[in-house]
């Protein structure tokens, strides 16, 4: 059952806005500058996004340069265990900053901060983190910062801040600096009721809190008249959007809701989980004429033994039901997907039976990953005796077959006429335009750059496995 909501007040959020007009006045004349370094998914992202809201909000300017920032943020992922060595490998040459530059602000929060292990190990070896919070005090940064600007001293003081609660909370009002103008993240949801048994997600981010669908449709709106024309809505499961609500609204509706806002634009979302990917919501795709035909539905395994045990709460039948439901709404539909080899205790057989219903679906793309042990989930504690040698080979054949149907479906795109939106620039030799179809396949192109932000007609005219070729009409 969902939680019980806990909604900021607004006057709470104001508090905060408020810290950071103090924190500007504080900080006094000159230009001060702030990094903000993201690992994860498109949600770590988003938040960031509020992360430099607020930092604008105080004064600071944005960089990308580490040794010019005077405020560092680390926003971290703890999905995959190679993310988490990454994070903790760049934050351990910051030390050569913080030796020079006492005075300068560490900051570590996300997802893996939100582990009590994490910021043990963070208190004992990574001194140079000054400011450490989990998701859930994301609208509390300002506060969290004043604090530690105030305990740290300009001077180079040992005090440091550590906070990480599990009070799951929903805040409107909350700033965004985005990137770009094209292409926009918009939350509807955050936390996760699934609990599949390797993933960390529920533990770090919560259970499922919604936006109320009023919330979410003004900030579509906002983007719309703003002038971004590709807009995805983020959830761990979008599909269960709107439990818990006052409202009698889905995720269904909420996407008819935002169809129905004036202006040329394109709706995408992720991510689905197949046991709530409805024939309603097919429909509702089918119906909004600005939803993307297209749909990221993760299966993770084609083995039924292997979906009970990852607490999927489907069968191999029932995801084909689903996806013959999908292609038939929705013709058209490119269909993405997400697969885990090397679970605790996958045989072969449950290898062969993933490879053949990843063949007979025909992905237009897929993301493959070796399964990554997460402490603290139950899968982390099943014995498995699988030499990585054997998971290594499975992974390349699965890559192979993978690689060799996003081919053959790109192959069979050239010579057709496709409507995109070209998005940014493209470091794909003299193709220096990037753009994407409805179904979000990637489109390379040449032109001058102030064709960024505009629709086109494109004739595609190549293709290799990863991306489209194409010439403006």
């Amino acid at each position: 059952m969902p939680l019980e909501r806990r909604e900021i007040a607004p006057e709470k959020m104001k508090e905060q806005m408020d810290v950071c007009r103090r924190l500007q006045a504080a900080l006094g004349p000159g230009e001060r500058f702030a990094m903000v370094d993201t690992y994860g998914c498109q949600q770590n992202e988003s938040d960031s996004e509020v992360l430099r809201g607020y930092l604008r909000a105080m004064g600071y300017a944005i960089t990308d340069d580490e040794e010019k920032a005077d405020v560092i943020v680390v926003n971290t992922c703890a999905v995959r265990e190679h993310a988490q060595m990454r994070v903790f490998g760049n934050v351990g040459a910051l030390s050569h900053i913080k030796r020079v530059h006492p005075e300068r602000i560490v900051v570590l929060c996300g997802c893996m901060a939100q582990s009590e292990a994490i910021r043990e190990q963070v208190k004992r070896s990574y001194r140079m983190v000054d400011l450490c919070f989990g998701p859930h005090e994301l609208w509390r940064f300002p506060e969290l910062l004043e604090r530690t600007i105030r305990v740290h001293g300009l001077s180079g003081n040992t005090s440091r801040v550590f906070e990480a609660t599990d009070t799951e909370t929903v805040a409107e009002g909350l700033p965004r600096a985005r990137d770009g103008s094209v292409k926009a993240w918009l939350t509807i949801m955050n936390g996760c009721n699934n609990f599949c048994t390797y993933c960390i997600v529920p533990y770090v981010r919560g259970r499922e809190r919604s936006r109320r669908s009023a919330d979410v449709v003004a900030e579509a709106r906002e983007l719309v008249e703003a002038g971004y024309k590709d807009i995805t809505l983020l959830g761990q499961n979008v599909n269960s959007y709107g439990r818990g609500l006052n409202e009698d609204v889905d995720f269904a509706a909420l996407l008819r809701k935002i169809n129905a806002i004036p202006g040329d634009f394109r709706i995408r979302f992720m991510t689905s989980h197949p046991k709530d990917a409805t024939e309603t919501l097919f429909a509702a795709m089918a119906e909004c004429e600005k939803c993307a035909p297209h749909i990221h539905l993760p299966v993770q395994s084609g083995s039924d033994r292997i979906l009970k045990a990852m607490n999927r709460h489907y069968t191999r039948e029932k995801y084909l039901s689903v996806v013959e439901t999908a292609r038939r709404y929705i013709p058209e539909l490119v269909l993405t997907t997400d697969v885990i080899v090397g679970f605790p205790g996958e045989t072969e057989e449950d290898f062969l039976d993933t490879l053949r219903l990843t063949e007979e679906v025909e992905f237009d793309s897929m993301f493959t990953f070796i399964y990554s042990r997460r402490p603290g989930t139950p899968a982390a504690e099943w014995p498995d005796d699988t030499p990585r040698a054997v998971i290594q080979e499975r992974f390349d054949r699965l890559l192979q077959s993978a690689n060799a149907v996003s081919a053959r479906l790109h192959k069979a795109q050239e010579g057709k006429t496709v409507r995109v939106l070209i998005d940014g620039l493209s470091k794909n030799g003299e193709y220096n335009l990037s753009s994407r179809t409805g179904g979000g396949r990637l489109v390379h192109l040449r032109g001058p750059e102030d064709l960024i932000g505009q629709w086109a007609e494109v004739k595609i005219t190549d293709s290799n496995t990863f991306a489209l070729f194409g010439e403006k009409l």
